[in-house]
C-alpha cells in the first residue's frame, strides 16, 4: 500500500495578481490597479493543492525561505490536506510572481528566490517513491534541479511510478535544457498549444503532436476555449471546453492537470480524464488565482456536482 496517490517535487511561492492596469505602463507614473489578490502560486503547488481538495493523498517536497511569504504558502497547502512534512525552510527569500492580467493577455513577472534553488540534495527519494504517480511542473524554473530530472524520473520509474510532466513556459524561450532527454521517461505530457509547439520545435500543432507522441505514450494538449485533446499512439481524443463565466484564467492549466490526473490514477479512460481536466480548469477560472475556487468547499462541490463530476 503506497502512502500517497501522487507526489510532487517543485516550487512553492505566492502569486500577487493586480487587476485593472492599463495595457501600456508609462515610466515614472504611479498607476492604480482596480483590484488585487495575494494567493497561492507556483504551478507545482497549485497542482498539489487542487489534487488534495479533489480527494487525493498528496505528498509535496520543496524549498522555501524562512519568511512570511513562505509560511503563508506552506499554510495554504497544509490547509488543503497536502503533506508538507518534507518541505525544507532555508535562510533565503521565497520566490514571488506578480501577474498583470489584461483582457486577452497578461504579463507574468517572477522573482525566482527559492524557486530556482530546489536541488537534488533537498529530495527524499523514498518519500517521493511512496506513491503511485509522480508529477513535475515548471521544468524551466527549477534551475538547480533540472540537470538531474532525468535521473529522478529514471529512479521513480524503476520504483513503479507513472510520471507526468507539465513544463510550463521557458523564460528564455530556448526550450532546451535537457527536455528531449527527459521526455522518453514521461508517461503523460501536459503542455498547452504553444508549449507543445515549442517543445517539439514544430511550426504547427499537428507536427508537434506527431513528434511528441512518437516519444511520450500519452500527449495531452490544453486548448483553452477549444477544450483539450489527447494523442495515444495513433488514437486521437478530443473533448470540448466547459462553458463558464470566467473571472480569472490564472492557474487554469495547472487546475486542468489536477482534474486529469485525478481520473488518470483511478484508471479512467482518456475521454473521462480530459473531461475531468476541463471541469477543474473551468472551476479554477470562477475565482481569482489558481486555488481560490478550490479553497471554498461549498463553491467547489456545487460546481463539480453541476458539471457531473464523477
Amino acid at each position: 500500500m503506497k502512502t500517497f496517490d501522487i507526489t510532487i517535487a517543485g516550487e512553492l511561492n505566492l502569486d500577487l495578481i493586480l487587476y485593472g492596469l492599463p495595457e501600456i505602463l508609462p515610466p515614472e507614473r504611479e498607476l492604480l490597479a482596480t483590484g488585487m489578490m495575494l494567493t497561492l502560486g507556483s504551478s507545482s503547488a497549485i497542482v498539489a493543492h487542487n489534487l488534495a481538495t479533489l480527494g487525493n493523498r498528496v505528498g509535496f517536497q520543496s524549498r522555501i525561505g524562512d519568511d512570511q511569504f513562505g509560511q503563508i504558502a506552506l499554510d495554504r497547502l497544509r490547509q488543503a490536506g497536502v503533506d508538507v512534512s518534507r518541505v525544507r525552510k532555508v535562510p533565503s527569500q521565497t520566490g514571488l510572481t506578480v501577474i498583470l492580467p489584461r483582457l486577452t493577455w497578461r504579463n507574468i513577472l517572477t522573482y525566482s528566490g527559492t524557486i530556482a534553488e530546489l536541488c537534488w540534495h533537498d529530495l527524499d527519494l523514498d518519500y517521493l517513491a511512496g506513491s503511485r504517480h509522480f508529477h513535475f511542473s515548471s521544468f524551466y524554473l527549477q534551475r538547480d534541479l533540472r540537470p538531474r530530472v532525468k535521473e529522478l524520473f529514471q529512479y521513480l520509474k524503476q520504483e513503479g511510478l507513472t510520471i507526468s510532466l507539465d513544463t510550463n513556459d521557458d523564460p528564455e524561450d530556448a526550450w532546451g535544457g535537457g527536455l528531449q532527454d527527459v521526455l522518453p521517461h514521461v508517461d503523460v505530457f501536459l503542455p498547452n498549444e504553444r508549449e507543445a509547439k515549442k517543445a517539439a520545435q514544430a511550426e504547427n500543432l499537428e507536427q508537434a503532436i506527431e513528434k511528441l507522441s512518437a516519444v511520450v505514450p500519452l500527449v495531452v494538449v490544453k486548448l483553452g476555449r477549444d477544450g483539450a485533446l489527447a494523442q495515444k499512439g495513433r488514437e486521437r481524443f478530443t473533448v470540448p471546453a466547459q462553458r463558464v463565466e470566467a473571472v480569472d484564467p490564472v492557474g487554469a492549466g495547472d487546475s486542468f492537470d489536477a482534474g486529469f490526473l485525478t481520473q488518470f490514477i483511478r484508471g479512467a479512460d482518456i475521454p473521462a480524464c480530459l473531461t475531468a481536466g476541463n471541469i477543474t480548469g473551468a472551476l479554477s477560472t470562477t475565482r481569482p488565482g489558481g486555488t481560490e475556487a478550490f479553497r471554498d468547499p461549498a463553491h467547489r462541490e456545487a460546481f463539480l456536482r453541476s458539471h457531473d463530476w464523477k
